[in-house]
């Protein structure tokens, strides 16, 4: 799965996902209307409203991406109606030929951790028969229980061919707090960084390795430093635009190839047409066009940094 979205990336020419993060504040009122007058104010007309708003976006955006990142909070906020809309969207993205990296920070241990990876990467048995849950092509791995909790999701993408991005450095502003703590000389996530570099050589692509690394926009010196530390893992790049990050802070999570990244906006895409540079062109019943455009101008954005116009 690696390779095919280092294709997708190329033929693309976008190193960039589109993080579907539904909440009920960035969907347009006429979205919820058509679904309330269906089920209602309850779960399953959230769910309802989550599900049309995913599809109009994707409708609009997937001839311009390569991925997509559905938040799974998002969805599990509304129950098993919440859960419903985030697999309906996995299977429609698939369907439209994204990669679907599913942002579910998990980890735990032993059977447990095995759970997790089956569920969203694998098979699970019944009976004589096997089938995949949310069967994802990536998730992102919380790495803080050790090995034993990354072990599990490593068996499943050697078999299944399908990776994951572990938590190194996240965009967010107290993840100094421990993944900044000095260690024998080294702050704890350039060691987590080291350890997934270990972990991605027993699982490599052609290029790349099946195991890659969350590090936040926000911090692109870390970034320079992880780089290196990780040259055949891909770096998923949370933090862009709405949480500050801009094309010019990410020229050092990629290689140079123009390859080893991939950048993350959620709803700086999904909410464009609420942004003040969108909303007086794009009305809220042409809010995916409004996300069309700020994938767009994502594009060129990080096409100048990195000099590829």
């Amino acid at each position: 799965m690696i390779n095919k979205l280092v294709e997708k990336i190329k033929q693309t020419n976008a190193p960039i996902v589109v993080g579907l993060d539904p909440m009920m504040g960035f969907i347009p009122e006429h979205i919820t209307k058509m679904a309330f007058e269906e089920h209602g104010e309850t779960l399953e007309g959230a769910g309802e409203a989550i599900w049309l708003f995913n599809k109009a976006i994707v409708d609009s955006t997937c001839d311009l991406i390569p991925a997509v990142k559905p938040q799974i909070a998002m969805y599990e906020q509304f129950g098993i109606p919440g859960m419903t809309a985030f697999k309906r969207t996995v299977d429609y993205c698939k369907e439209k030929g994204l990669i679907v990296i599913g942002d579910i920070k998990r980890g735990d241990i032993g059977s447990t951790s095995s759970a997790y990876a089956v569920g969203h990467l694998g098979k699970v048995t019944v009976g004589s028969k096997s089938y995949y849950g949310f069967d994802e092509d990536f998730v992102t791995v919380n790495p803080y229980l050790g090995s034993d909790g990354v072990n599990p999701f490593l068996e499943v993408c050697r078999e299944e061919k399908k990776g994951i991005f572990v938590l190194v450095k996240t965009s967010n502003p107290s993840s100094g707090e421990f993944q900044d703590r000095l260690i024998d000389g080294k702050p704890l996530y350039e060691l987590v960084g080291e350890k997934v570099a270990a972990w991605g050589e027993e699982c490599m692509g052609t290029d790349y390795s099946y195991v890659g690394a969350v590090v936040g926009a926000t911090y692109p010196e870390m970034g320079k430093v992880l780089r290196k530390v990780m040259p055949k893992s891909f770096i998923l790049v949370p933090g862009y635009g709405a949480q500050g990050g801009k094309g010019k802070d990410l020229v050092h999570f990629f290689n140079e190839d123009g390859l080893g990244a991939i950048v993350n906006s959620s709803r700086g895409i999904i909410a464009a047409y609420k942004n003040d540079q969108y909303k007086e062109r794009f009305a809220p019943e042409n809010f995916a066009d409004a996300s069309r455009q700020a994938v767009l101008d994502m594009i060129d954005d990080i096409a100048g940094a990195l000099g590829t116009k």
